[in-house]
């Protein structure tokens, strides 16, 4: 059974008439009113969202990724180019970590700098730590342990006489 209480009616009031709370009230037995529910209008709230979002091209996201992987010492990094090879993306970007410790920072400063851009950045294999996968769409970025990556190896797969640039 809920606590009853006199519903305060000169504070609840004086909101209501400000316009700034609006309540809804029921009496229940010998004139009592269970604590009242507020209910807050979200028209105050709003806030239009901006018309014209600049969307970051293809080569503005590989920057802002490799940027963040130099920073975070993120080791054997390339840059494959995949815009006539693939519609999975314009760019892959495959790179190392020490540890499964320094994926899984790598991959999270990669991912909050997307996020920050505007960009929307699917990640994988993010809780195990060996390959780490972001999908920011048009740059596809593989964060490896070395063994994981020597065993799997991408590079090869996607290299076979197109251009590859390995960062410095």
């Amino acid at each position: 059974m809920p606590i009853l209480r006199r519903a305060p009616d000169s504070v609840a009031g004086a909101l209501e008439r400000q316009g700034q709370l609006r309540t809804q009230r029921s009496l229940g037995a010998k004139g009592y009113a269970p604590l009242s529910t507020v209910v807050l209008s979200r028209a105050e709230r709003r806030v239009p969202e901006t018309v014209s979002r600049m969307r970051l091209d293809a080569e503005e996201i590989l920057e802002l990724v490799l940027a963040r992987l130099d920073d975070m010492k993120a080791e054997d990094t390339l840059t494959i180019d995949l815009r006539n090879r693939s519609s999975i993306g314009d760019y892959m970007v495959v790179s190392s970590g020490r540890s499964q410790r320094h994926v899984g920072s790598v991959a999270d400063r990669v991912v909050e700098d997307l996020h920050r851009a505007g960009v929307a950045a699917r990640v994988e294999g993010a809780p195990h730590c060996d390959w780490v996968l972001i999908d920011a769409g048009d740059v596809i970025v593989h964060v490896f342990r070395p063994e994981v990556r020597a065993f799997y190896n991408l590079e090869r797969m996607w290299m076979s006489g197109h251009a590859v640039q390995r960062a410095s």
